[in-house]
């Protein structure tokens, strides 16, 4: 077995619909299906949703605010009065801020942008950039991508007799500010239908208003703000950013031709994921690290040298960042480890002095990605004792309600349900992160802390050809609120196991499945996955979660799948029998568990078969002392721990079991087996530490002219390899058949040793030979050789399946 890391879901959708689509618009049935899991119904939304254009965007009207907004502006551009663009320092706000400088110089105004820095003087407006919009003559102030929650500083604004227009998209408080004029779709009220545009879609609507036609020159900058700020892509959204790519192929823009350069997307069709993964970052960048003026003066330039130096800085200033989150990740999740451990698991707060404030976002999302919990990461200003910092969610616990909840204790906060940013004193810490955990604790059941992935349809490899992937960009672009399709494959044949990556950190996967006689192969490639590469058996059936895509090489094209997740539903066995080097296999096998992110027990078990092995294997074996548990099966065939490692787990929960010495038979490997119901996967090695590794057994004849031999001549020198070879020759035994015979008389009380001779007892009870346990060791030791040692590891995994099969069979019976 392999634990997959999350549930998985599929999709149900109205066979109904999806062969009306079929008929109707001449699709595949496949791209059928994901239309309507995407809840479009009629045929009409599916052709606005594959094929939309400008017809389908919303009147800017609708959303409130717009007419005394465009009113102002454009009594502002007549009387030539200054206007101040204000915007974030996010993604999201420089395109904002970069859209509506390219609206205003084509509109004839005279204007200038400010963003705040982030460090020196935080997010959103702020007294000190009001006086100075002040004293520089600036008349009307234009708020982008924030402002929503700003009360007290447009009232501020107000009392100097500063005009400020308001547009946002941030979740409203209760109290909006006093502005001329406040855009927001989310604003109570407001009858705009589309309520997700992100803060650059509401400047692109503004834009909309005053051009009185769709500004599609400036549907880069709506696209590139809409992806980065985590916008679903869906409505009017969908549109924006579809369009947006297009333009983005060949722009007319310096900046974007240089930063699509820079970040080595050149001759390739810039997506929906180039923005996320490669644009958004670097614009981000000059924010997090810097002051974001350098990333609009990017998006505004008409030189194209200019442009290129600039988004060089903006490459470097990028992996500045990369390394500094580096570093805050991995004291971030030690934190997090000691916070879960105190019992507060709910959602994890972690602080520490001087983090880089700009990051701490990033942050917080390596930290829901690895332990699946609502995350806070802030930076501590130790002069001042005020924490700030950004938060991630996960499905089901809405942030901006939850900090609502605590703003008694917060001196700032603001977002939306799976992003928010906040600041408080460090005394309220505890209280702080104390509530938000019951918090979470009364909304999120046990199953909302186990990732969810949804799987539009389940698919054979034969019913996904290369014809059927390349229809699936018609549902691009992907993105947030529109995920690329994603299918689940199972029983499929595992084949080649490759790991990829300078450190062998991504898995690739050879794969095969037949249906209906035709046969098809796939490549699956997982990144990140490399660890699950030891945990999975040659022979395995592998069930596969994925995207599909095609992968070109050399001019041949081939179907892909990125898995996303993978599991194995039937217990594995590793063959390590007869293998070489076990003490690097069991540390690889370690290291592998405890890297997995498996829902397991981050240590295998060893298993040895007879109390006499103990000694031998703490001598001679690993040389591990305590570091891995192993059980002693007893002779009544329970088994009991052998170390300390054994002592602190549970031999039932074990999920890799080494069995490591040879059963004394076959029912001493039934109950080890029976015992080990949490096993996933198994690695028998089947050593044998005993002196004799012989099967034959004795005759009760032989051990009769031993025991005679011994009456005549008194003793035996086991140790004078002269006298042991006379006396085999004499006797026709063996050495090894005489040792065992021996061992099997001094276990029964026949014969006593005293140094290197053996001497018969005087007068011994009488006991028969099947009272000996190695005489009854060797007696099933044939049957147990026939099974453990000389059948195939495809033969072995079978029985050991059918006793795991038997005992399942034999619990349900009784329950």
């Amino acid at each position: 077995m392999l634990a997959p890391k999350a549930r998985w879901s599929i999709g149900n959708a109205d066979e109904m619909i999806v062969e009306t689509f079929v008929r109707e618009l001449q699709v595949d049935p496949l791209v059928a299906r994901l239309l309507v899991l995407r809840d479009i119904r009629t045929v009409p939304d599916a052709e606005q949703y594959m094929h939309g254009g400008v017809q389908y965007y919303l009147d800017p009207y609708l959303l409130d605010g717009m007419l005394p907004a465009v009113e102002r502006i454009r009594l502002a551009i007549k009387n030539e009065q200054f206007i101040r663009v204000y915007g974030d320092y996010d993604a999201d706000g420089v395109s904002s801020t970069s859209l509506m400088a390219h609206l205003l110089k084509g509109l004839g105004a005279r204007f200038d942008t400010y963003i705040p820095h982030r460090i020196r003087e935080g997010y959103g407006l702020n007294r000190g950039a009001i006086d100075l919009a002040k004293e520089q003559g600036v008349d009307l102030l234009i708020t982008v991508d924030t402002g929503i929650s700003a009360v007290q500083e447009i009232a501020y604004c107000q009392e100097l007799g500063l005009d400020v227009i308001v547009t946002d998209h941030h979740e409203p408080p209760d109290e909006l500010p006093q502005a001329l004029a406040v855009i927001n779709p989310k604003k109570p009220g407001c009858p705009y239908p589309y309520k997700h545009l992100a803060g650059v879609g509401v400047a692109l609507k503004l834009a909309h208003a005053l051009l009185e036609r769709l500004p599609e020159e400036l549907l880069e900058f709506a696209a590139l703000g809409t992806v980065a700020d985590l916008m679903p892509l869906t409505g009017e959204n969908r549109l924006i950013v579809k369009q947006g790519l297009q333009r983005m192929q060949d722009s007319a823009y310096a900046g974007f031709r240089a930063l699509i350069g820079v970040s080595g997307i050149d001759n390739k069709e810039v997506t929906a994921s180039h923005i996320g993964f490669s644009l958004a970052p670097r614009i981000n960048a000059s924010g997090r690290l810097e002051a974001a003026d350098i990333a609009v003066k990017l998006l505004t330039t008409t030189d194209d040298q200019e442009a290129e130096q600039i988004a060089y800085e903006l490459d470097e200033l990028n992996k500045e960042r990369q390394l500094i989150v580096e570093e805050m990740v991995k004291e971030a999740f030690v934190l997090a480890e000691q916070q879960m451990a105190k019992g507060l698991d709910k959602v994890i707060v972690v602080v520490k002095e001087q983090w880089n404030v700009g990051v701490v976002g990033i942050v917080a999302s390596k930290i829901v990605e690895k332990f699946y919990r609502p995350t806070l990461v802030l930076s501590l200003d130790p002069a001042t004792g005020i924490a700030k910092g950004s938060a991630r969610s996960i499905a089901g616990f809405d942030l901006h309600k939850a900090l609502t909840a605590c703003d008694e204790w917060l001196d700032h906060y603001g977002g939306h349900q799976a992003a928010a940013g906040m600041s408080l004193n460090q005394i309220h810490l505890d209280a702080f992160t104390q509530k938000l955990n019951e918090l979470a604790a009364a909304t999120l059941t046990e199953q909302d802390y186990i990732p969810l992935f949804k799987a539009d349809a389940v698919c054979s490899l034969p019913d996904v050809p290369i014809a059927s992937i390349e229809q699936l960009e018609k549902l691009a672009p992907f993105g947030m609120g529109n995920p690329a399709p994603k299918f689940m494959f199972t029983d499929l044949l595992l084949g080649e196991i490759r790991t990829m990556g300078k450190e062998k950190q991504h898995l690739k996967l050879a794969l095969s499945q037949a249906k209906e006689e035709v046969s098809c192969a796939v490549e699956a490639v997982g990144f990140g996955k490399g660890n699950l590469a030891t945990l999975m058996a040659p022979a395995a059936k592998v069930d596969v979660l994925g995207e599909l895509s095609i992968n070109e090489w050399n001019g041949v094209r081939k179907p892909q799948i990125v898995m996303q997740d993978l599991r194995i539903t039937h217990m594995q066995l590793f063959d390590w029998r007869g293998a070489g080097q076990l003490s690097a296999k069991l540390q690889v096998l370690e290291n592998n568990l405890a890297s997995s992110n498996q829902k397991s027990v981050m240590t295998p078990a060893i298993v040895l078969f007879d109390e006499a092995d103990v000694s031998r294997f703490t001598s001679t074996a690993f040389q591990l002392g305590d570091a891995v548990p192993y059980w002693v099966v007893q002779d009544d065939e329970q088994i009991r721990p052998g170390n300390e490692a054994a002592r602190l787990n549970d031999f039932a929960h074990m999920q890799d079991i080494i069995l490591y010495t040879i059963p004394r038979s076959i029912a001493s490997l039934q109950s080890v087996l029976e015992q080990a119901s949490g096993m996933m996967r198994c690695y028998p090695v089947f050593a044998e530490l005993g002196p004799d590794s012989g099967s034959t057994m004795p005759s009760r004849e032989m051990f009769k002219m031993l025991y005679g031999t011994l009456q005549k001549d008194g003793s035996l020198n086991v140790q004078d390899v002269r006298i042991m070879t006379s006396f085999s020759k004499r006797s026709g035994l063996s050495p090894a058949m005489i040792q065992f015979i021996l061992s099997v008389f001094e276990e029964l009380g026949f014969v006593e040793r005293q140094g290197p001779h053996v001497r018969l007892q005087a007068s011994p009870a009488k006991k028969d030979l099947t009272a000996s346990r190695l005489y009854q060791h060797r007696l099933h030791r044939q049957e147990v050789e026939s099974i453990v040692m000389y059948s195939s590891a495809k033969e072995l995994e079978q029985w050991i399946a059918e006793q795991l099969q038997r005992e399942n069979h034999l619990l349900e019976e009784i329950i």
